[in-house]
């Protein structure tokens, strides 16, 4: 028997935002003064670095937890199974869900509670409980769900990765350019079916790196304005992960006595298109070997940084063949990894 995800779905919100639309945006440093350059230099040098052309974001009457839903629909259809028989709903996520006109989260109940309450599953042996594990929230749901089914406390579960990022951003700060909605969904199961998941690894960095992602005050004026937002020191993050993300997908490789010329595609979350390839390409280099043509597809163009619903989202448009030039076939190797506020890395190996 194999661990295998049998089903998926996501969610991408209507509402596209174009980079011009930042356009009259007052950027300013941490410090609150002006940034010299003028707004469309700032937009132009963004794009360059992240690759992100524009985003997605939620409509005023929807919360995380609404996309979570629709995405959870979809992957429960394409599996094909009676919501009543899963055993666990995870649902990972940063914030909850953050209203329109606010940036204060609100995860009571938690959200796995509202999309199995949406869900209208009566079972109440299904456990639905968060996840907050910054953006590899939802490839540490995977990992979390396998354990459960290897251990004999689960045979079904559905896996979410949901935000709304768009609600807890500074419109002051360059990076809030970075930031989207969206929500992907994965039924993970025991199956008889070839292939699924072969080796995992996950690592916590939280002695001098745990803050590099934090929630912190307005660049504009925090006295007039008492609200908190995501905030990152971005350099130290791409100096982390390029350091350290290669060695723990090398790792995953290891586990399984895998070579990297067996992967077909790399699925890695979708934070900033530069720093993907940087850290593809230090991956190859430990084995040797350039990076090959289309090994890493990327939605972060469209799509912009919608945290822990970037891989799921990404791993469903491919199989709905609506990511250009890329396709899974069946016994195809898929590397998966993230790396995200903690700061926490993560990755599984996979055979569709």
């Amino acid at each position: 028997m194999n661990i295998k995800i049998t089903g998926t779905g996501s969610y991408i919100p209507n509402e596209i935002v174009k980079n011009e639309s930042f356009k009259d945006h007052r950027f300013l440093n941490p410090d609150g003064t002006t940034i010299i350059s003028p707004t469309p230099i700032i937009i132009d040098k963004f794009q360059k670095i992240t690759g992100i052309e524009e985003r997605r974001y939620a409509l005023t009457e929807q919360n995380a937890s609404d996309l979570a839903f629709l995405a959870a629909e979809k992957a429960i259809n394409n599996a094909n199974i009676d919501p009543e028989t899963l055993d666990y709903i995870i649902v990972a996520h940063n914030f909850g869900d953050v209203d329109k006109n606010s940036t204060q989260g609100d995860a009571v109940p938690c959200l796995a509670s509202r999309i199995k309450h949406k869900l209208r599953i009566k079972n109440p042996y299904c456990v639905a409980y968060d996840l907050l594990f910054g953006c590899p929230g939802w490839i540490e749901g995977i990992i979390q769900a396998m354990a459960f089914i290897k251990g004999n406390m689960a045979k079904k579960c559905l896996v979410i990765g949901t935000e709304t990022l768009s609600r807890v951003i500074d419109q002051h700060d360059r990076d809030s350019m970075i930031y989207s909605d969206g929500s992907g969904a994965a039924i993970v199961e025991m199956t008889d079916k070839p292939g699924g998941i072969i080796s995992t690894v996950s690592a916590s960095f939280t002695l001098e790196e745990s803050n590099f992602l934090f929630f912190g005050k307005t660049y504009s004026d925090p006295d007039v304005n008492p609200n908190k937002y995501i905030k990152m020191y971005g350099r130290k993050i791409y100096e982390f992960a390029l350091s350290q993300v290669p060695n723990a997908m090398k790792h995953c490789l290891d586990k399984a006595n895998v070579d990297i010329s067996e992967v077909k595609k790399i699925l890695i979350h979708q934070a900033n298109e530069k720093m993907d390839e940087a850290i593809v390409d230090r991956l190859y280099r430990l084995y040797d070997k350039t990076v090959p043509n289309d090994i890493m597809p990327m939605s972060i163009q469209k799509l912009g940084n919608s945290s822990v619903a970037t891989i799921p989202t990404l791993y469903d448009l491919i199989l709905r063949g609506k990511l250009e030039n890329h396709s899974i076939n069946d016994g195809d190797l898929l590397l998966f990894a993230s790396v995200g506020a903690g700061m926490n890395i993560n990755a599984f190996l996979y055979e569709y």
